[in-house]
């Protein structure tokens, strides 16, 4: 393998969140997220290993991430994009199925145009306004967008109906979102008052589905949790706690591991400065390892002496700055360790583990960022079982 670092997925932790998931929405469709990139675990790779899962119905931010799904998922497998699509590209969607969110009277114009060119109705998912004031149709347009879509049968199907929660992942925003399902299900009566029932509602995110099970409805967009994260501590200390789940375990697996090798072994004497400027001095004679990425990968530079990466079953800190393409360690404590040595920057070896969440504390990111964060060109291999092991080995892969 020509790249410095490389990403696991493991097929067995993404098994045991879906169906983990499945089980707390019961009959509701479950909708995998995969936006940013699957969250950094990359639509290729991922997508696929949710299908064998038996999840068929994905979301997607916008038209470029929907292109890259059409590509590699199954014929009947749906695809749904959530926010930006040009109208100009309204035809190729309808074309391919795809559905889309319509939170405007521009884009619902743009629909019914589509679908009279290529003749067949475009698929939307209605998105009303309850309290985000991000997008969606406020309540004084939903009587024109009730006629329109009622005007044109042959033209519109209406997927579904919905809209996003600000916050449900944090306690503080508790009475927001009991008034924002309020407010959606008025939305939805004033729909049916006109016959228009969608096949969805759904306003549910993880976050939501977790802590507010009032709003699971028809269908659940998960987003995080699948990946195998808690969106918040919050969310997690109110499953793990509360009387109706009772874990004795995190039934939540980390999907992604990211890993590298030890380009180099260097040896430095007591009372030397390390790598640039000044903010590392050696106080004894240490022995120190060379990773070939940096804050160019992903791995940023707040991390500079402070991160902490997995060598030989043993942690080992960073040592000076984190530069463009590599930083250092010390691995004065490592018994055996050696050029082309496992690297593990987030995942298991041994009996140690390093996880997103920690990472993220270091780094000062949370994890939804810390994931879209790992660029794409770091290749993503997928593993049936994740070696929790160290290796050793004398080139790179």
């Amino acid at each position: 393998m020509k790249s410095s670092s490389y990403i696991e997925l493991d097929r067995d932790a993404l098994r045991k969140n879906i169906k983990y998931l499945q089980k707390r929405i019961g009959q509701s469709r479950f909708c995998s997220v995969i936006k940013g990139d699957a969250y950094g675990h990359g639509i290729k790779e991922f997508l696929p290993l949710v299908e064998e899962c038996g999840v068929d119905f994905f979301a997607v931010a916008d038209a470029y991430e929907a292109e890259k799904a059409v590509e590699v998922k199954r014929p009947a497998t749906h695809v749904m994009i959530m926010a930006m699509i040009d109208n100009h590209h309204l035809e190729w969607a309808v074309e391919n199925g795809i559905s889309f969110f319509v939170f405007d009277k521009d884009r619902l114009l743009g629909a019914v145009r589509a679908a009279e060119k290529v003749g067949r109705p475009a698929r939307i998912h209605i998105e009303v306004e309850t309290g985000m004031n991000r997008t969606g149709f406020e309540m004084c347009e939903l009587d024109d967008v009730a006629e329109l879509i009622l005007n044109n049968p042959d033209a519109i199907s209406v997927d579904g109906v919905c809209t996003h929660y600000a916050g449900a992942e944090s306690v503080a925003n508790y009475r927001r979102i009991i008034d924002q399902f309020g407010l959606f299900k008025k939305r939805i009566k004033l729909f049916a008052d006109r016959g228009i029932r969608p096949a969805y509602r759904h306003t549910a995110c993880s976050a939501a589905a977790l802590t507010y099970p009032q709003t699971i409805m028809d269908m659940v967009r998960f987003g995080i949790a699948q990946y195998g994260f808690w969106p918040s501590k919050e969310t997690r200390m109110y499953n793990l706690l509360s009387d109706d789940t009772k874990f004795k375990v995190d039934p939540l697996h980390q999907v992604l591991s990211w890993k590298s090798r030890v380009m180099a072994i260097k040896p430095v004497g007591k009372g030397k400065f390390v790598g640039y400027g000044t903010s590392f001095l050696t106080t004894k004679d240490m022995k120190l390892a060379i990773i070939p990425l940096g804050y160019f990968h992903g791995y940023q530079r707040s991390l500079s002496n402070l991160g902490h990466v997995l060598i030989g079953g043993c942690k080992c800190s960073v040592v000076g700055m984190v530069n463009m393409s590599m930083f250092m360690v010390n691995v004065t404590h490592v018994p055996v360790v050696k050029k082309g040595d496992e690297v593990v920057l987030i995942g298991k070896q041994g009996n140690q583990h390093i996880s997103v969440a920690s990472f993220s504390e270091m780094s000062n990111y949370v994890n939804y960022e810390l994931l879209t964060h790992l660029p794409s060109y770091i290749p993503r291999r997928v593993v049936s079982k994740p070696p929790n092991h160290f290796t050793h080995s004398n080139h790179f892969e």
